[in-house]
């Protein structure tokens, strides 16, 4: 019985233990007095050594000290070492000497010395490290590396170095994996192609592509280019940058908000105050947006544009729909030594100063109608067309002179009328009107003129204007359709409905040639409907017309102006107190007219003169204004800043 009892209550106490230990719950990890789970991926494994020593610091700790030829491994990740020193309740290893870690065979770490965090899988290296990961090699003296997502990073001086470039830099961030770096204080690229330096880069091994977060300067072997913002393809030479980069060398600086640029073909294109600046030869161009090539020095500038051509004292500025220029590469000059072949040739004549290499002699330079200008004779023999011999009076009485000019005699070929300032300033009055008998070339003058001299030169660049084309200096204002400049020759090829304006003076014609020396205007070629305007007053307007006009200028004014071909010309007459007193029309083959101070020094008419003069109340209705007269004032730039609008 007793036996019986003593099983039953075993029984009873065995239940209520199963119970009691039911109801309890199961330890949570990391609660107090809970030792954390055991990772088995984070686990550091032994896998051989040449020694293994145990050694306890206190009764929680306990050291495995390896030495030689000591190999760990934890998952995929492979540690080597001279010695190391593990502590398997923290996991964590410290390695000493020739250290090795190879991180899932995609990484390759190098050190001289090793903390290495099991847990989080962090890595601090010292003393020559080496990251390599068969694409890009790290080499620093302090750096921190995450297996977990391959992240090396060093914030005292390292280097990446790649098949063909190498980057340094103080700070610095490598993601293996993605290939990309982060760099940050004095960073500098070298590579074969070009060196870059900034404070800040984005880089990617792979594809080559450079980021930029703040300044930089990257010299291609071609020329200096500053930026802030944007990227560099650096395998295929193409880039965007932002911020208002600069293109730079030392012919040409290149700016705008953003830019394009393909190192390859050297194009680019700006947009956003676009501004080309040839530094050699001074030109400047802006407008909002453009195409360039860095290479070939030529840029075509679109929406409002510029072009600035610096001088001394008066800069010109040209705009129009489009403008376009580019270089022409070894361009021969021609010396000018015509000029002093002619002032040695005999008698100046008033545009002998001023004609250059290449230039037509002037029609009254060719044998047999050589002028003399401001001649003053009383007796002049001239032939007329039958050859016969006229003799004109020994002298003008006032009322013969007034005849005269209002029915001057019919002259031939061979004759050329003389009208001074002081006849002008004095008519009726004085018996001054000459006639001179022009005077033959010298037969040896042309063989003594010097040959030009040849010198050749690196480059000379030219100029293209398209649509509603204007020019504007303090000298001189011009517009047209369309224009063509160039350096070779210094032209400004005026076409379509062109028009020259230079003080009070206007100038039209189908075509115009304006001849520049040192970017200011000399003379002035004007074919076809050639029309010279000069205004006197808001009534009066001093007109001459022909097929071809040439003038000349000096200082900006108009010196001596020509018109060859069924010239016309009508002149209003001033005397002492700019009272008027009367007009002067004729015409001629060929007018010259010689002015100074813009005031009206002499006119000669040659070659079937026919005209007279008009008190200044009585000039004809159809001679006050020549067919095709045009006062233009309107299209006239007024200043710069209207260029720019």
């Amino acid at each position: 019985m007793n036996i019986f009892i003593r099983i039953v209550l075993s029984v009873i106490f065995f239940c209520i233990a199963h119970i009691v230990t039911a109801q309890q719950k199961p330890p949570v990890p990391g609660a107090p007095g809970v030792p954390p789970p055991k990772d088995s991926t984070r686990e550091i494994h032994l896998i051989r050594s040449d020694v293994l020593r145990l050694e306890k610091k206190d009764d929680s700790t306990e050291f495995q000290i390896l030495v030689g030829n000591a190999r760990l491994r934890q998952g995929n990740t492979y540690f080597k070492g001279d010695s190391i020193v593990m502590n398997k309740q923290k996991n964590i290893i410290e390695v000493f000497g020739n250290i090795h870690i190879n991180d899932a065979d995609s990484v390759n770490v190098y050190s001289q010395y090793l903390i290495y965090y099991g847990n989080p899988k962090l890595a601090n290296l010292k003393k020559a490290v080496k990251l390599t990961d068969g694409k890009a090699t790290l080499t620093t003296e302090d750096l921190e590396y995450d297996l977990n997502t391959k992240t090396g990073s060093y914030l005292n001086n390292g280097k990446i170095v790649t098949n063909s470039s190498t980057l340094t830099s103080k700070e610095g961030y490598y993601y293996a994996d993605t290939r990309d770096a982060y760099f940050k204080t004095g960073v500098k690229l070298i590579d074969p192609e070009y060196t870059m330096a900034t404070d800040t880069l984005l880089y990617n091994v792979d594809s080559k592509m450079a980021t930029f977060v703040s300044p930089t300067t990257i010299n291609d072997g071609k020329s200096i280019i500053r930026t802030s913002d944007g990227y560099y393809d650096m395998d295929k030479g193409q880039a965007n940058f932002g911020q208002r980069p600069v293109i730079q060398d030392s012919t040409q600086r290149i700016t705008a908000e953003t830019i394009f640029f393909d190192k390859k073909t050297g194009d680019g294109s700006a947009k956003g105050n676009f501004v080309y600046a040839d530094t050699a030869q001074g030109v400047t161009v802006m407008a909002e947006e453009g195409i360039f090539n860095r290479d070939k020095k030529t840029f075509m500038a679109t929406v409002k544009p510029v072009m600035i051509i610096k001088q001394d004292n008066d800069s010109l500025f040209i705009t129009g729909d489009i403008l376009y220029s580019g270089i022409k590469s070894d361009t021969l000059y021609k010396k000018d030594s015509t000029a002093e072949a002619l002032a040695d040739a005999g008698p100046s004549t008033p545009n002998a100063g001023i004609l250059k290499t290449g230039d037509k002699l002037p029609e009254n330079m060719l044998p047999g109608k050589r002028s003399l200008p401001g001649a003053k004779r009383k007796n002049v023999d001239a032939a007329d067309s039958s050859g016969n011999i006229a003799k004109l009076p020994q002298s003008l009485e006032k009322d013969s002179a007034a005849a005269l000019l209002s029915s001057p005699p019919a002259v031939t070929d061979s004759l050329q009328v003389t009208l001074t300032a002081d006849s002008l300033l004095n008519i009726p009055g004085r018996d001054s009107i000459a006639i001179a008998k022009r005077e033959e070339l010298k037969p040896d003058t042309i063989t003594q003129m010097k040959p030009p001299e040849i010198e050749k030169i690196d480059s000379v660049r030219f100029f293209r204007a398209y649509h509603h084309v204007k020019i504007f200096s303090d000298s001189m204002q011009a517009v047209c359709d369309s224009m063509y400049f160039s350096g070779i020759d210094s032209i400004f090829r005026l076409f379509t409905d062109p028009v020259v304006w230079a003080k009070e003076s206007q100038i039209t014609g189908d075509t115009i040639f304006l001849h520049t020396k040192n970017k200011k205007p000399q003379r002035v070629e004007v074919w076809e409907n050639a029309f010279s305007i000069s205004k006197s007053n808001d009534e009066y307007f001093n007109q001459l017309k022909g097929n071809v006009i040439n003038g000349y200028f000096v200082e900006g004014d108009i010196e001596h102006i020509r018109a060859k071909g069924s010239a016309e010309s009508l002149y209003y007459l001033q005397d002492d107190d700019s009272a008027y007193t009367g007009a002067n029309y004729a015409q001629a083959d060929l007018i010259n007219l010689y002015l100074a101070k813009r005031e009206l020094q002499k006119i000669t008419w040659i070659n079937e003169v026919t005209g007279g003069f008009y008190p200044v109340r009585e000039v004809p209705e159809e001679k006050k204004r020549f067919r095709n007269f045009k006062w233009q004032e309107t299209r006239r730039p007024k200043t710069r800043l209207e260029l720019f609008e």
